[in-house]
């Protein structure tokens, strides 16, 4: 009975006593500010909070989503694009990338395929002189304005494969391999000696084209790629030289003619100085 009773008495003390503390913690939320100066209390607040965190009013980060059909000129690359030491990468960049974007200096590799590029300036590489490797596969690319890799003596690799391109642009000498497959090059937009002066090209591509004849083919070429053009014909000068029967490249060994008209059995003499006969029609 004593514990009972005990027990009724505390209760209602509990009670008050947490009642009591109710009023007294609200008081610190409503009662301390009055209601004239409820909105300046908010906004100091919301200023040390900002003062906290180091971060002055007008930098505050723009979290704005950007509209769709936009472009990209405005906004930083590295935004954009992933960068590494050396290296970027904008593929398939969203809002859609329609011009080369401003690089760093430093920048050594570029891959920007599957965007809609559609002109390469003379200015666009003219400050990057590091570059080594340019890829610019399945872009809408129809105009290179002259001089645009004139400056890019470093540059080894470079891919304008899967574009709209109909006459190519003077070339880096020290390229190493050179893709412009899948394209609508005409032999008027490709010069004959377009590759004579590039010694290191190891790798041509220039499949899936419009040309009609075969420009000269530097004696570094290793894999040469010319099926599916309007190629007619292939004489004893095309590959080898009809004024030097001693002459030899060992090193071309692969031509792919494959899907041309001409019928490449025509002129047997035409492969003489080649260690495997081209791929193609010879019948």
């Amino acid at each position: 009975m004593n514990a009972l009773l005990f027990t009724c008495l505390l209760v209602p003390w509990l009670v008050a006593a947490s009642a009591r503390r109710f009023d007294q913690e609200s008081q610190l939320i409503m009662g301390s500010v009055p209601g004239k100066d409820l909105s300046g209390y908010f906004i100091d607040h919301l200023k040390s909070r900002r003062a906290r965190r180091a971060l002055p009013l007008a930098d505050e980060p723009d979290d704005s989503p950007v509209e769709a059909g936009g472009d990209t000129s405005d906004l930083p690359t590295c935004l954009l694009c992933v960068c590494l030491t050396g290296s970027v990468y904008c593929e398939e960049v969203s809002p859609d990338m329609t011009s080369v974007p401003a690089l760093p200096k430093e920048t050594a590799y570029l891959y920007a395929r599957f965007n809609k590029i559609k002109k390469i300036r003379a200015k666009d590489f003219s400050d990057i002189v590091t570059l080594k490797r340019i890829d610019l596969t399945g872009n809408l690319i129809s105009e290179i304005e002259e001089g645009a890799f004139s400056k890019l003596t470093m540059l080894e690799e470079l891919s304008l494969a899967e574009n709209s391109l109909v006459k190519l642009p003077m070339l880096p000498a020290k390229l190493i391999s050179f893709n412009a497959n899948h394209n609508h090059l005409k032999t008027k937009g490709v010069k004959a000696n377009a590759f004579k002066k590039m010694t290191k090209l190891v790798n041509l591509y220039l499949a899936d084209n419009e040309m009609e004849a075969v420009p000269h083919i530097p004696d570094s070429v290793r894999t040469l790629h010319l099926q599916n053009n309007n190629i007619t014909e292939v004489n004893v000068d095309t590959f080898c030289k009809s004024n030097d029967t001693y002459y030899l490249r060992p090193s071309l060994n692969e031509v792919r003619m494959d899907g041309n008209p001409v019928v490449l059995s025509k002129n047997p003499d035409s492969f003489t100085c080649m260690m495997v006969l081209p791929v193609g029609r010879y019948r």
